[in-house]
């Protein structure tokens, strides 16, 4: 009993660590106002005033190698829109972070986040996805899904 225990307990522990040293020490939330963009965002949107809707709180979201939990990967995210539709993005948040839960979950089973996965090519690949969630609940006005941190940690 105790050998399943005390690692399941130092787990628990061990988590709950890392999310509150995340959240202590994650820099203060700066509200970027009416940034143009000239640049092609994902989605092939061009020009117009955007703004950035940061999402409250990090992802957790859990990799799993032969049935337990190997690593714990931390994601921030943003979501980037048509000037005065952050409004929105709030409205919306449980509902978009429930997709976007579901795609890192999937991201994570297809070994998304095994290796090196911060290359161009599994971050496009996620981003991708997560652009495809926030575009089917809030439409056209979004034009991008920023990852603006992401961290992994192996138990």
């Amino acid at each position: 009993m105790m050998r399943i225990f005390v690692p399941g307990l130092l787990l628990v522990l061990g988590l709950a660590a890392g999310i509150a040293a995340g959240i202590v020490f994650a820099p203060p939330a700066v509200e970027e106002n009416a940034a143009e963009t000239s640049a092609p965002a994902i989605g092939g949107q061009r020009g117009g005033q955007t703004e950035f809707v940061r999402l409250n709180n990090q992802f957790v979201v859990p990799v799993v190698a032969r049935d337990r939990v190997a690593a714990m990967v931390l994601i921030s995210l943003s979501v980037e829109v048509r000037l005065g539709t952050a409004d929105a993005v709030y409205a919306r948040e449980p509902k978009l972070r429930d997709g976007f839960l579901q795609v890192m979950f999937d991201h994570a089973n297809r070994g998304g986040f095994d290796g090196a996965f911060t290359d161009a090519n599994s971050m496009d690949v996620l981003r991708r996805m997560l652009m495809e969630v926030a575009r089917g609940l809030l439409g056209e006005d979004v034009r991008g899904v920023l990852i603006t941190e992401i961290a992994r940690q192996d138990l």
